[in-house]
């Protein structure tokens, strides 16, 4: 049997390959960045071509480096930037302009005139996620809009449309599909059915034509060619949600958070799509096979660690991004100061882009030692809003929060965010759990692990974070927050 497993991970600026053995354990790794293209203020794109061959290269690296050949491979998953948007010709596979990635915000006005026939509450029931720029769906009908040609094109079929899932399958297997959690991202699938929806496709006025099949996150969808002959091109999932897989969290009321520049929070709620009132996402977890969907809950953060940069870069209290914990832990709370980061507005549960950053609660007793401490806060304070609506949406309490991504090296943060969500807090050995994610669903869809149970027995600890901060303080705390979120409310 071939004993290990790539994955590879192609990200917002960078593309990378990761091998896993047989115990889910780091081989090799290979990593190389793309160029991020900025046509006009607000607009950002991908040059598609750049990013398969970057793929390409990142793979061979990561055989090379662990001395690797196809031949040992049993599988390869994917992972991805989720949201970005491109077009190829259906015959031939050549990229039509550059991808549409997530940030940009063209379909500004277009996301207006469509609000004016149905509203966000018609979206949410529908597919789960409000009208936004951030979506598939709306940058495809912009691209649409703006060449007749392309759209007749499209509703004959000589044009296909994906996210960035289903042009790399595409490059290595020729096959059109995409998985079931990208497909959630679009706007254009009914979030109960799992397929394209007649009604979402023609208030979005989108031909079915284009669209690519919609399968499990863990299936063969066929054999890679090229440089990978005969290796199953075999999982895939949106980076967030392969995060929640690769922690394995595959039981209602266990979630994960990432935290990077953002921060991302899934709770898996089961196999029933529970839609949110209070500005969450409902969104497609994962699938393997022919089994049910698991559903998740999704809250996005706009500024968590980019709080620490802006301390750095803006402010210079600290030097590097891991001065921060020592500064920090040198005092025993935030002297009473609350930094609320919302530097372009706030994001879930609030949704408010009027809200600017402040920082509250100054007195002459406030040190930088005290800044960097309510920083840290900020972030478990922002997760910790999210955790509550989850809980008071949903009939799942959260039971744990799993955690991955850079700020997690701060233990200081990590005892924050358990004391603030009042639960425990786990970070695992292994902390690339995107890549680990489709690692997972890939090796599932080949055998190559039986079930649910054995990725769980190569799940591992690294440590465990319990809540210990009494009720009374966390509430009062709590109230001295919200009152700093409501003052950065109203700016712009």
């Amino acid at each position: 049997m071939n004993r290990y497993l790539l994955a590879i991970d192609q990200g917002t600026t960078s593309s990378r390959c990761i091998v896993f053995d047989a115990d889910a354990n780091i081989i090799a790794v290979d990593q190389a960045e793309h160029q991020q293209i900025f046509p006009r203020p607000g607009w950002v794109e991908h040059d598609a071509t750049e990013i398969w061959h970057q793929v390409q290269a990142v793979t061979r690296g990561a055989l090379d480096r662990a001395g690797l050949s196809r031949a040992d491979v049993s599988a390869l998953g994917i992972t991805n930037q989720r949201e970005t948007t491109l077009l190829w010709d259906a015959r031939t596979g050549e990229p039509i302009g550059n991808a549409i990635v997530w940030q940009d915000t063209r379909t500004d006005q277009l996301i207006r005139d469509i609000a004016k026939t149905h509203d966000d509450a018609w979206w949410r029931a529908r597919c789960g996620l409000p009208l936004a720029t951030y979506f598939a769906g709306p940058k495809l009908r912009w691209l649409l809009d703006q060449d007749p040609e392309l759209r007749r094109r499209a509703e004959a079929g000589e044009v296909h449309f994906g996210t960035i899932d289903t042009w790399l399958i595409r490059q290595l297997t020729g096959a059109h599909v995409t998985d079931v959690t990208n497909a959630s991202r679009t706007m254009l699938m009914n979030i109960a059915t799992l397929d394209w929806d007649d009604e979402l496709l023609a208030a979005m006025d989108v031909p079915r034509a284009m669209l690519p099949k919609i399968v499990p996150s863990s299936q063969v969808y066929g054999e890679a060619g090229g440089f990978l002959a005969g290796v199953p091109v075999a999982g895939a999932l949106g980076d967030q949600q392969a995060a929640l897989f690769g922690q394995t969290c595959f039981a209602a009321g266990e979630a994960k958070c990432t935290y990077g520049t953002g921060s991302f929070l899934l709770l898996n709620t089961g196999t029933t799509p529970i839609r949110s009132e209070r500005g969450l996402l409902t969104t497609v977890g994962y699938q393997i096979g022919d089994q049910p969907p698991v559903y998740a809950l999704e809250g996005s953060i706009a500024v968590t660690g980019a709080l620490v940069q802006w301390l750095r870069d803006n402010l210079g209290i600290i030097d590097t991004a891991a001065e921060i914990n020592e500064l920090a832990a040198s005092v025993e709370d935030n002297g009473g100061c609350y930094v609320v980061p919302a530097f372009s507005g706030l994001f879930a549960p609030h949704w408010r882009p009027d809200a600017r950053g402040i920082i509250a609660g100054l007195t002459a007793y406030v040190t930088k030692a005290h800044l960097a401490r309510a920083a840290l806060e900020a972030t478990a304070w922002q997760v910790a809003d999210i955790v509550t609506v989850m809980n008071e949406e949903s009939d799942v309490e959260l039971s744990m929060l799993k955690v991955d991504g850079g700020m997690t090296a701060s233990d200081l943060l990590l005892q924050i965010q358990a004391d603030l969500v009042d639960a425990p807090v786990i970070r695992p050995t292994v902390t690339e759990t995107t890549c680990l994610g489709a690692a997972y669903a890939a090796g599932l869809a080949v055998g190559f692990w039986p079930d649910l149970a054995a990725l769980r027995e190569h799940w591992r600890v690294d440590r465990r974070f319990d809540p210990a901060m009494p009720a009374e303080r966390r509430e009062a705390e709590r109230a001295q927050w919200r009152k700093a979120v409501a003052r950065s409310l109203d700016w712009a």
